[in-house]
């Protein structure tokens, strides 16, 4: 089946591919990191995580074995059928609204609050604020300080794939086209995105007009935040 892809968006390799360029089968191969840590040590046990643009899973499933209960969010029907154990709601992120319900915890990873659409950005973040309860918090992973700059780039995953960065080139308006390829041994993916580089400062003011602040940033390289509702 043919999909449209969004402008400044485009995905090749085997199976199904969402509009944004995610080859959904290469986010079923590509393992997790260390990311389900870094959110169990920053949000109380057992709490009820709502986790906006999830994918297949790859940090839900983590999650759900560490106690947590999962509410899931993501555009694809794709990517959600292959999330098991979570509730699962098929939306755009910036145009969720559950009437009031609120999470101990949102997540927003993926570097989504990248955005290169800042109108989307200030969506996604909106629907972070809407959602988080008054005591709650939201988790923000952000793209690495060199992402854009240290190009080209490439990483041998010990379970026998390489991840290269191609290229970040000048979109307009700000925004930069990246270019990455994933070689496995049996097939091979490739993903071209638009991504918002952010100063530490922008993003902080991104989340000042959307209601929060940071709390702290839970890593050294400050790729991992905690934010929490303006009092």
């Amino acid at each position: 089946m043919t999909v449209e892809m969004r402008e400044g968006y485009e995905g090749t390799g085997p199976g199904a591919i969402t509009p944004d360029g995610c080859p959904v089968e290469l986010y079923e191969r590509l393992p997790v990191g260390d990311e389900p840590d870094v959110v169990a040590a920053a949000v109380p046990a057992g709490a009820h995580i709502l986790e906006l643009g999830s994918g297949v899973g790859r940090m839900t499933h983590p999650l759900l074995e560490r106690g947590f209960t999962v509410t899931v969010v993501d555009e694809s029907a794709d990517m959600l059928g292959r999330v098991r154990g979570a509730r699962t709601i098929c939306s755009p992120i910036e145009q969720l609204d559950l009437g009031g319900e609120k999470f101990d915890a949102v997540l927003l990873a993926s570097f989504l609050v990248h955005a290169g659409d800042e109108e989307l950005r200030r969506g996604l973040l909106r629907t972070c604020a809407r959602h988080v309860a008054k005591d709650g918090c939201v988790l923000i992973q952000r793209e690495g300080e060199d992402y854009h700059t240290n190009v080209p780039r490439e990483r041998v995953d010990p379970s026998g794939f390489t991840i290269r960065i191609v290229s970040s080139q000048p979109a307009g308006n700000g925004a930069n086209s990246v270019h990455v390829e994933y070689d496995f041994p049996d097939a091979r993916w490739t993903h071209t995105f638009l991504a918002r580089p952010l100063t530490k400062e922008q993003f902080e003011s991104a989340l000042e007009e959307a209601g929060l602040e940071v709390d702290a940033y839970l890593t050294p390289d400050r790729i991992w935040v905690r934010a929490t509702a303006k009092a």
